[in-house]
């Protein structure tokens, strides 16, 4: 009986123990269950596919099974973690203009969609003030893991999208960005940017005195230099589709009120510059 019961009891810690592995397994397999809606999310895609909105950075949801990537909420909630005010925007672009929108659902933390894989900061180990615990360390695996959770499923909606536009869609991407950057006031305003194709970003420079006071730059405060237009080079240059990426300070979209504001603001200036760019605005 001793012997019997001595053996049950070790079958008893085992099947214990499988089941304490089995529970961390599953922690650690958990992004993989994420499905393509948990990711990626489409808004108005029946809308007018002569222009197609986008929004990387619309989310600072962190998956739970990444564990806040060991941050604490200021850093979530941070715009380390995401576009503050962006997926308003673009939003509200939506409604104005009937266009679709695509839009990010993951923190940039753990992938930015506007990131290739090779890029290092697509998985930033720091990003800006904040050191990212969660992405210290990646093994080359981890890293493709996140790739293909969240930054394939992003591209396959996309290109799902653009391939019902017709041959005159133009490409927009919304973003924003901090007032202070490593303690510095940032004096930008608007940030109209391009990548390798620049003319509708030249048409609306060339047009902004028409519609806002606000100061506006060309490629500032981020430029192709900085790796940021992996979306409009992607998914627009090489479909020979005109594309720009609008960047707004966000203490200037605080608020719903104010972002419709922008969004108007945005949705007439892009009207004018399309038109002016006529017949040019398929290469």
């Amino acid at each position: 009986m001793l012997i019997a019961s001595e053996e049950n009891f070790s079958e008893t810690i085992l099947t214990a123990a499988v089941l304490v592995k089995n529970y961390f397994q599953m922690l650690l397999d958990e992004p993989n269950a994420l499905t393509p809606d948990q990711v990626v999310a489409v808004h108005n895609e029946a809308g007018d596919h002569r222009l197609v909105l986008v929004c990387e950075h619309a989310s600072n949801w962190i998956p739970p099974a990444y564990r806040a990537l060991g941050l604490d909420e200021a850093a979530r909630r941070s715009h380390a973690a995401w576009d503050p005010g962006a997926l308003g925007v673009a939003e509200a672009l939506n409604r104005t203009l009937n266009a679709p929108l695509v839009a990010g659902c993951v923190s940039r933390l753990v992938y930015d969609c506007n990131r290739p894989p090779e890029a290092e900061d697509a998985v930033p180990a720091v990003s800006e003030a904040f050191a990212v615990p969660g992405n210290t360390g990646l093994t080359d695996e981890a890293r493709a893991d996140r790739v293909e959770m969240v930054y394939r499923p992003f591209r396959q909606r996309l290109e799902q999208v653009l391939n019902d536009t017709p041959e005159d869609t133009v490409l927009v991407t919304v973003h924003s960005f901090t007032p202070i950057y490593h303690g510095r006031q940032r004096t930008t305003e608007i940030g109209i940017l391009h990548g390798d194709d620049p003319r509708l970003a030249e048409a609306m420079m060339a047009i902004a005195g028409q519609f806002t006071r606000r100061r506006v730059r060309l490629n500032d405060p981020y430029g192709p230099e900085d790796g940021v237009a992996h979306t409009l080079n992607l998914h627009g240059s090489r479909n020979g589709l005109a594309n720009v990426m609008i960047e707004v300070r966000n203490d200037l979209i605080d608020k719903q009120s104010r972002q419709t504001e922008m969004a108007d603001l945005f949705a007439g200036w892009l009207r004018a510059a399309i038109a002016r760019l006529g017949s040019e605005i398929r290469s």
